[in-house]
């Protein structure tokens, strides 16, 4: 199955509809609200709003503020959920940018996101082709921005979880930021639900993001098919607000039993629900 990159015109409008979803998400929020937890282990709803103005900020060629020598230094690398350099370097982000009111987190935000627009529209067709480090590897910068996409429309879920806010989860952004979230599925299918040689899977997610996923397993790879060529030997049918929440590791299946229909294969519909979760 070709992955297509969005034309850059079009991402960089989607890029700056979420920036601005999740400021308007957060506009009203008091002091106290914006060190409530959110669903990321260690961080608040403030830290997710930083972690996004700390990524935005460090794409524009900015480095994190110096630390304020009147708090205590934390070993980022020693926190539980930091288990790569991507991570270590979101945390220091984060980190130095706790000491800020949440008012002015969101007027940084304003303004660096403001900065990125400026950056994306004056880059070139080639610009946008050229390979790039990414957390997902080398790959065209317009793939790293539909990564960014991805990520930012997955925070203003957690924010819209942390708060208790529902907000419109379907639509032009969460169908691009969902490529980034069944690329990837093959190994969920293989490595993590041990599916045998030459199981079909299908994922049938019911809104507001609707569509079928199908996965074969070939040569001990799960590999994605444009549809499904026979019977899946295991149907998984959820929301895909939940596959989402699952996939980015924010829940667990064991919590949502009763939202996952599976068909055929159950036992191994399971260790697949179970398997979802993944992390850039």
């Amino acid at each position: 199955m070709p992955d297509r990159i969005p034309a850059r015109e079009q991402l960089t409008d989607l890029l700056s509809q979420q920036w601005e979803a999740i400021a308007l998400l957060v506009a009203d929020l008091d002091e106290k609200a914006w060190r409530r937890p959110s669903p990321l282990p260690g961080w608040t709803l403030f830290d997710v709003v930083a972690h996004v103005v700390g990524t935005e900020s460090w794409l524009l060629g900015q480095t994190p503020p110096p630390h304020d020598p009147l708090r205590p230094k934390t070993d980022v690398r020693t926190l539980p959920h930091v288990r790569n350099e991507v991570a270590v370097l979101n945390e220091i982000w984060v980190d130095r940018l706790r000491p800020l009111s949440g008012k002015r987190l969101l007027a940084l935000l304003d303004e660096v996101t403001d900065l990125r627009r400026a950056a994306l529209a004056a880059l070139d067709d080639d610009a946008w082709q050229a390979l790039t480090v990414s957390p997902v590897g080398q790959v065209p910068y317009g793939r790293f921005m539909r990564v960014r996409l991805f990520d930012c429309w997955m925070h203003e879920l957690d924010l819209a979880d942390g708060i208790g806010h529902p907000v419109a989860e379907g639509g032009a952004r969460a169908e691009t930021a969902f490529t980034e979230l069944t690329l990837g599925l093959g190994r969920a299918v293989v490595k993590g639900a041990k599916a045998p040689e030459g199981a079909r899977v299908t994922i049938d997610l019911t809104g507001p993001v609707t569509r079928q996923v199908a996965l074969a397993v070939t040569d001990g790879r799960g590999v994605l098919l444009d549809e499904a060529d026979s019977e899946p030997t295991t149907l998984l049918r959820l929301d895909s607000g939940l596959f989402a929440r699952l996939r980015g590791g924010r829940s667990t299946a064991e919590a949502h039993l009763d939202e996952i229909a599976i068909e055929g294969d159950v036992d191994l519909g399971r260790r697949l629900a179970r398997n979802l979760a993944f992390t850039i």
